[in-house]
């Protein structure tokens, strides 16, 4: 983009998608912002409109994400319940990544709001490092401290044997909230 050129509406939103969609990792909305010439605050009403249009964009702690309909062949996607204290966050999450996961989000059933879920998006270390920092830099809360440490993750593996590995290692640790028949 020329510098100091504003680029307006459509045009814009349409170049935000493009750059969404051919990049596949977030970017933050500063980034866009620089990218388009415009203010972030201009950026986060845009993704509000393409969100609008049903267009598949999520908030990471990392920046906006356009998520790719498709998978890659064999990815096994599952919904695992998990238990602990606040402290043990960046163990479970490292634990997850370091399996070969990806951990999509957390959920928790609120008393009052039903079901919340916050996308994470987290795949390897360094993305669990920046999501901490997020958590501590806004002094934002766990979900799971409105349950008492139970929570659901979507978790995604390339395969079975790296889920059911993962699984496991949760299991050890003690994370995973063992069903009862």
């Amino acid at each position: 983009m020329s510098k100091g050129k504003k680029i307006l509406g459509e045009e814009r939103r349409n170049l935000i998608l493009s750059k969404l969609q051919e990049e596949g990792i977030p970017i933050t909305g500063g980034d866009l912002a620089k990218f388009t010439n415009v203010s972030r605050q201009v950026i986060v009403s845009d993704i509000t409109l393409l969100k609008a249009r049903e267009e598949p964009i999520i908030a990471t702690s990392q920046g906006y994400l356009y998520l790719q309909p498709k998978q890659p062949e064999g990815t096994v996607e599952k919904t695992i319940a998990c238990r602990h204290t606040p402290d043990r966050t960046e163990e479970e999450l490292n634990l997850l990544v370091d399996h070969g996961i990806l951990v999509k989000d957390v959920r928790i059933e609120h008393k009052v709001y039903g079901d919340l879920t916050a996308s994470i998006m987290v795949s390897n270390r360094q993305e669990v490092k920046q999501f901490m920092n997020k958590i501590k830099e806004t002094n934002a809360s766990y979900l799971s401290e409105l349950t008492d440490g139970i929570h659901l993750h979507t978790i995604s593996a390339p395969n079975e044997k790296v889920m059911a590995n993962a699984e496991k290692a949760l299991k050890e640790a003690g994370f995973l909230i063992e069903t009862t028949s």
